[in-house]
């Protein structure tokens, strides 16, 4: 019975990792198949659960040993309100934040992956941008509607504040009707990605980690330097 106990309260893998080097520390963290919110996926779905990621990114943001976030993404989207409460504490770290688009990066993953200080898209990569969509049983009433369009209106707005992309082309790509079969959006390749402004460059692990050590030192140069002016204002 105490296996079992230990079992249980076993930490969950959430496919984090810190490295070390000379440069610095950097944390890792995966951002992977369906964003998992309030509601369990099947079992046999690969989920990122919301309530996993939001603690260490806390605990990221605090940790003195922490320099930098590398953010691997490849998802398909998922629960919209808990992908935007990862994207929202992305987004509100001081520390180097960098997201590396794998794969894809659909639907909630792409307020993911621009929440980042800095977002790469690997060559091979896309990303498909679709109003938002909800399935199961739904009440045809105006204020369904209505709660359709603050939902689409606060994605929209963190995209649009959190990258480079116009809200009108995003809007026209979102309501696109030619590309998806029975279905409206786009599918973006990287260079498309880079283009429309919702990624900084095309860029591979290389590029990603050696754009976080930049901005680490970079950062502690800056705090260095507030210190010493702090003392001798003192």
């Amino acid at each position: 019975m105490a296996e079992t106990r230990a079992d249980t309260n076993k930490e969950p893998d959430t496919g984090a990792v810190t490295t070390h080097s000379a440069r610095g520390n950097l944390h890792c963290i995966t951002i992977i198949g369906t964003i998992e919110g309030h509601q369990e996926a099947p079992e046999s779905t690969k989920t990122t659960k919301y309530e996993h990621v939001l603690p260490q990114l806390a605990a990221i943001e605090e940790s003195d040993d922490i320099d930098g976030l590398l953010i691997l993404l490849n998802t398909a989207g998922g629960d919209v309100e808990a992908g935007l409460a990862i994207a929202e504490l992305i987004a509100g770290m001081h520390k180097p934040t960098l997201s590396l688009v794998l794969g894809g990066g659909h639907s909630i993953g792409i307020p993911l992956a621009v929440a980042a200080k800095r977002t790469l898209i690997a060559p091979s990569a896309s990303m498909m941008l679709h109003p938002v969509r909800i399935s199961g049983t739904v009440i045809g009433a105006p204020q369904t509607y209505e709660y359709f369009r603050q939902i689409q209106a606060r994605i929209t707005r963190f995209i649009v504040a959190n990258s480079s992309v116009e809200e009108h082309e995003l809007s026209r790509r979102m309501m696109a009707t030619d590309e998806l079969a029975a279905d409206v959006g786009t599918v973006l390749g990287a260079q498309e990605a880079v283009d429309l402004g919702l990624c900084d460059a095309i860029g591979t692990l290389h590029d990603a980690l050696a754009w976080l050590h930049d901005a680490a030192d970079k950062r502690k140069a800056e705090r260095a330097e507030k210190q010493k002016n702090d003392e001798k204002g003192e």
